[in-house]
């Protein structure tokens, strides 16, 4: 039993407008049928080397992931950084590595994904810079009541190794600030007068 519905459509491949025979046809003819469905066929084959070739680059990765213990080239390889970075990390001691042979360093995965998770921590302020801010904190002085130290310099005709040692034994707190450091000016009155 034919059909004699007649429908206005719009080819889903060309786009020209056809007259249909029944209400699910999508395309105008047999040409563009087989037109569509090589390029879904080809759609489909970039689709899977596409997937294939993610699949290829997060391959070593993964195996790498499988291993207790990671040379120096894998370690970098793992984190994505040259070998020299994981040298420095070794050498700063933030990754604990063994030397197995004279040039065969092994590194525990578990050091490098421990190291991932930390968070960065800031530069460490020295011991002695963090006394002198705890010092100068606790005087409050203004640099209105300071010298910089080429003031002291000329106003006593003092060196600058003498000053600096006479700075170092009394423990005088010493701000830098930009291309200067500041003394409070009541302690070396009483030091050099």
């Amino acid at each position: 039993m034919s059909s004699n519905i007649q429908i206005q459509r719009v080819c889903q491949h060309c786009g020209n407008e056809f007259t249909a025979k029944t209400t699910v046809t999508k395309f105008c003819g047999d040409v563009c049928a087989k037109r569509a469905y090589k390029a879904r066929q080809k759609a489909g084959k970039i689709e899977a080397s596409n997937r294939e070739t993610k699949r290829r680059k997060s391959q070593p990765i993964e195996d790498l992931k499988a291993k207790e213990f990671l040379t120096v080239s894998m370690a970098a390889q793992f984190m994505n950084c040259s070998r020299q970075n994981v040298y420095k990390l070794i050498k700063s001691g933030k990754i604990r590595a063994t030397n197995i042979l004279l040039k065969k360093t092994l590194i525990r995965r578990t050091e490098l994904e421990q190291l991932m998770k930390e968070p960065p921590q800031p530069e460490a302020i020295p011991e002695t810079q963090k006394q002198e801010i705890e010092t100068w904190k606790a005087s409050q002085l203004d640099i209105a009541e300071c010298y910089t130290l080429t003031e002291i310099q000329s106003k006593y005709g003092i060196s600058e190794k003498a000053l600096s040692e006479l700075i170092k034994r009394n423990s005088i707190p010493k701000l830098k600030k930009g291309w200067f450091a500041y003394v409070p000016k009541v302690i070396i009155d009483k030091l050099l007068n």
